[in-house]
């Protein structure tokens, strides 16, 4: 795990320092500041400048969706991972909307919070796999049809978006188009100059939003 500074927010305080001890068990880790509704993330957040916030979504005042769209405003570099109850597809698409780039259950297995925390800093998505396929199935079956692929892409730019969106590490997809590294490479880069998209998360959001990304590989 690379350092990660992380600032943790629900209102419940034993929730708080359950996940708290579980992120301080993690190798490079470090919990720089606690807040327990909405108004205190976004002035912690604004002194501290964490990597992460992992964002309750239900928050007193300013839910976790309205403090996720403030922070993609003013700090657009703070990746937002919200945590719910909720496995419903609305609140993971609303989520995504809101500028989060990782959606967790609060019952997931503990072994997932490193594996959030390491996709998310590493500019991907992230979606616990319970929920995963069938949000990307249903907005994709939804909204495919009224927003096509960008014409602006060619075809390999759009298989390598796929298959970026869908989680392949760069070595993966040179594997799978029998190209080279830096060739994939040099694509991700025209995408994002393109697209004018500066991270993988936007790439993935993109692919989502406009019916890339295939189900059921």
């Amino acid at each position: 795990m690379i350092p990660v500074r992380v600032l943790l927010a629900d209102d419940h305080a034993l929730v708080r320092a359950g996940i708290r001890a579980l992120l301080q068990d993690l190798e490079g880790v470090t919990v720089v500041a606690e807040a327990g509704n909405g108004a205190d993330v976004l002035e912690l957040a604004r002194t501290h400048r964490p990597d992460v916030v992992l964002l309750d979504i239900s928050m007193p005042g300013l839910s976790g969706l309205d403090v996720s769209a403030q922070l993609e405003q003013e700090l657009p570099e703070v990746r937002v991972v919200l945590l719910s109850m909720h496995a419903n597809e609305e609140y993971v698409l609303q989520a995504l909307r809101a500028g989060a780039v990782g959606y967790m259950l609060k019952d997931s297995a503990t072994a997932e919070l490193e594996l959030a925390l390491k996709a998310v800093m590493q500019g991907e998505t992230y979606l616990s796999p319970r929920i995963s396929k069938q949000v990307v199935e249903g907005y994709v079956q939804r909204v495919g049809a009224d927003q096509p692929a960008s014409e602006k892409l060619t075809p390999r730019q759009r298989e390598v978006l796929r298959l970026i969106a869908e989680g392949h590490s760069t070595k993966e997809i040179a594997h799978h188009l029998e190209l080279s590294v830096k060739t994939v490479e040099t694509h991700r880069a025209q995408l994002m100059e393109r697209l004018q998209i500066r991270d993988i998360a936007g790439l993935v959001k993109y692919a989502i939003r406009n019916g890339l990304v295939t189900i059921g590989k």
